[in-house]
């Protein structure tokens, strides 16, 4: 016997809270059909590693959202394997009735019991049949087609009617069985077609009382009998109907519900994933169930560490925050700005993380601590970020200060050139040098202020990076060979490490120069003659970031000094400006880079390292080089 299947009929415009009024010719569970208004059509990646173990499933706030599939039941589906389960263990009922019938002493008609084994075996092989169907062919919102009505609800009338129409002499009354048909009607078809089910129901008891008439049974016994069941199908029927259409409606809105708390999850976890500061998610155990990629950066040494979830006691360095965290979970409170925390992953290498705690609260536990969700931010981004802020205005006054100066330099610089022609004596020379010098001093400090102010939008360009430094390197040397005879003669102070193929980034080639030559002069201020001195590196530090390393063997920066390195006006020699870094790292975070120094271990040769980190672009064989190029 063929498997029921089910018409697919969806209903368009539907919204919550909206009155749906039911036409005829549809089926109340017509409305189980998702309305696509309420479908995004985005298919979600898989969602992200298994549970940590058994008795505590990972709770991932981060996990995209699982979206059902196909071969989900619906209430259709499981209302029909429930009427199919009724009608066997129904006919299973009958069978055993007619056995425990025979044992005391009342033994049934042979074609009633033909007929009760006939329809056993109909139940059960429906119900199987449902069984192995798979789970997309399995379910189909909308309304049973004829094939299925005829197997299941037209089945049941034709045996109930005719073990009714068999039984007529015997005490056994079948009737009461037309109830499930009436029942299967009113739920699963169309309005229309169950009650032409019910009347037809009811025409067939009709007719069987007036055969009971016909063969000298009291007519108005059993016609009031057979009208009073049948008004009872009719009553049926609407209940069952009104029933199924509430269930109908109920389950569009919790789908419809599911739907908006699934795109709302989907919002959450792009907004967490792409925010600067790091969030994580942890149990009382030290358990981390959800890290958002800046946390998972925040909590390793160079590279990211791997998605949770992950035990917070399973790294040594941690141990500060897993301390920060038992005291979090037994006090209950946390200060509304955070507390300072230092991760020791040695080797001189720490990280200072500013830690503010949220907690989440089981319900119907009063005062019991679940989660708590860590806010982590670097304290040295946490305080360039301050200063930032603080040297913006001071930025655009000394922007205004350093223009109103040039004229008056450009004066002095004038009446110097005029008093220098007319000097004769060596000190008069010397003088005018010397005004000379602190003009052109005066003068670098104001190109200095006016390349930071903030103005036009420099876009950034793609650049082959490893062409850009071998020429600007090589041509550093020669400038340092011209200025100090002693380099020329010494080995080369410089080492270049550069990758063998082409390494493209987004940046400016003339503001990428002016970068390297700071970091250049910075190092060679605090080096020997020794050859190698000063070592660039250029690799792919992932798959969208350039890295460039600029290291020196001078004597390592002083912490006093290390915090104030890429702040301006700040400079350890008395004659210089203190912007070089501080436009340095403005250069840097006009293309989307970034800047920072590292301090090496003990035991390396060159201890002073400055890091630039570049976006990365992918660079062309052939047709791009020029471009790059030309910018210089």
């Amino acid at each position: 016997m063929g498997a029921p299947a089910f018409h697919v009929e969806r209903r368009t415009g539907e919204r919550r809270g909206q009155r749906r009024d039911v036409p005829p010719e549809e089926s109340w569970f017509g409305a189980f059909t998702a309305s696509p208004d309420s479908q995004t059509g985005a298919t979600l990646p898989p969602g992200g590693p298994g549970p940590l173990d058994q008795d505590a499933p990972a709770n991932r706030l981060l996990e995209r959202p699982e979206k059902p599939g196909a071969g989900d039941a619906t209430t259709l589906e499981r209302l029909y394997r429930i009427f199919l389960s009724a009608r066997a263990l129904l006919a299973a009922a009958l069978i055993a009735t007619l056995a425990a019938a025979s044992l005391f002493g009342v033994p049934p008609a042979p074609p009633v019991v033909v007929g009760s084994v006939l329809y056993l075996l109909l139940a059960v092989g429906m119900r199987l049949a449902l069984r192995r169907l798979t789970p997309a062919s399995r379910v189909a919102p909308g309304r049973l087609n004829a094939t299925a009505w005829l197997a299941s609800i037209g089945a049941d009338i034709v045996c109930f009617s005719l073990l009714h129409l068999l039984s007529r002499a015997s005490s056994f009354n079948y009737a009461a069985l037309l109830v499930l048909p009436v029942m299967m009607a009113g739920v699963l078809t169309p309005r229309l077609q169950a009650l032409a089910t019910a009347a037809g129901i009811t025409l067939l008891l009709l007719g069987a009382a007036w055969l009971a008439v016909l063969q000298g049974g009291e007519a108005t016994s059993l016609m009031t009998q057979a009208g009073l069941a049948g008004s009872g199908l009719f009553v049926i029927t609407v209940l069952a109907g009104e029933l199924a259409g509430r269930l109908a409606r109920e389950e569009l809105t919790a789908k419809g519900s599911m739907e908006l708390a699934r795109q709302q999850a989907q919002l959450n976890r792009l907004v967490i994933e792409e925010m600067q500061d790091g969030v994580l998610v942890v149990d009382r155990r030290g358990c981390v169930r959800a890290a958002n990629p800046a946390a998972r950066h925040l909590l390793a040494p160079r590279a990211a560490h791997g998605p949770a979830p992950f035990q917070l006691r399973s790294v040594a360095a941690w141990n500060a925050l897993v301390t920060m965290v038992e005291r979090a979970f037994v006090e209950g409170v946390w200060p509304e700005a955070g507390r300072d925390v230092v991760l020791d992953f040695g080797a001189a290498n720490t990280r200072t993380l500013r830690v503010r705690v949220r907690f989440t609260r089981r319900r119907g536990v009063a005062e019991t601590e679940e989660f708590c969700v860590l806010l982590l931010e670097d304290v040295r981004s946490l305080q360039a970020r301050m200063r930032q802020e603080k040297l913006a205005a001071m930025g655009r006054v000394s922007a205004g200060i350093a223009h109103e100066i040039r004229n008056p330099l450009a004066a002095i610089a004038q009446a110097n050139a005029l008093m220098a022609e007319d000097a004769t004596t060596p000190g008069q020379r010397q003088l005018t040098q010397l005004v000379s010098d602190n003009v052109e001093r005066l003068k670098r400090i104001v190109d200095d202020v006016m390349e930071i102010t903030p103005g036009e939008v420099h876009e950034a360009m793609t650049i082959d990076v490893r062409a850009q430094l071998a020429a600007d390197c090589a041509d550093w040397l020669q400038g340092v060979a011209a200025a100090e005879p002693d380099r020329a003669a010494a080995p080369s102070l410089l080492r270049l490490e550069l990758p063998a193929v082409p390494l493209g980034a987004a940046f400016d080639a003339q503001h990428l120069r002016r970068v390297l030559i700071n970091l250049l002069d910075n190092a060679r201020r605090h080096v020997g003659l020794a050859p190698g001195a000063v070592q660039v590196r250029l690799s792919a530090f992932d798959d969208t970031r350039v890295e460039l390393c600029v290291a020196s063997d001078g004597a390592p920066i002083a912490a006093e000094v290390e915090r104030y390195l890429f702040e301006p006006f700040f400079s350890t020699r008395s004659r210089g400006t203190g912007l070089g870094l501080y436009i340095c790292r403005e250069l840097c975070e006009r293309y989307g880079a970034s800047i920072d120094y590292r301090q090496r271990p003990a035991g390396q040769t060159h201890r002073n390292e400055f890091i630039v980190l570049m976006r990365q672009r992918p660079w062309p064989d052939i047709g791009v080089a020029a471009a790059g190029d030309s910018g210089r």
